[in-house]
């Protein structure tokens, strides 16, 4: 499953979080972002989540507020790229607390991290759901973020 790009971005197009698997020059991005932008969030609700780009295959899906979109190539199925979205979307989940906009806003370091746990070079390196968020938790440790006492009393170790 080789993904070409992923954009996050809110109902009104603006990009929230962008990864490039590809080279892309800075024109190139900007323009793709512009027209992924216009024409996903100009579609009616109840339209495929699959649209054909020129050679590339769009696929996205909302949550909430935000639109999430992977750019790929055509003869890659659309199922697994709507469950690689699903999956990101609950590591979110998982790790913020019913994610928002304003978490990926303000927290964009660790939305990019957690993509970069399940996604690595375009493809799909995790398909376990513990094991990205076990990464970004200790990271979270070692960078001082948690507080360590707290964490030892949820888990009765203290």
């Amino acid at each position: 499953m080789q993904m070409q790009f992923v954009l996050l971005f809110s109902r009104q197009g603006k990009i929230r979080l962008h990864r490039w698997y590809q080279g892309y020059t800075e024109k190139e991005k900007k323009k793709i972002q512009k027209d992924v932008t216009n024409l996903v969030c100009n579609r009616k609700p109840r339209m495929s989540n699959v649209i054909e780009w020129g050679d590339t295959k769009l696929v996205y899906k909302r949550y909430a507020s935000l639109i999430f979109c992977i750019g790929t190539n055509q003869e890659e199925n659309e199922l697994l790229l709507l469950e690689l979205i699903h999956r990101y979307v609950e590591l979110l989940d998982a790790y913020f607390g019913n994610v928002c906009e304003l978490d990926i806003i303000f927290n964009f370091d660790k939305a990019y991290y957690i993509l970069d746990e399940l996604v690595l070079g375009g493809y799909m390196q995790e398909s376990c759901r513990r094991t990205p968020l076990d990464a970004v938790y200790e990271s979270d440790l070692l960078a001082g973020e948690v507080d360590v006492k707290r964490l030892l009393e949820e888990v009765g170790l203290y």
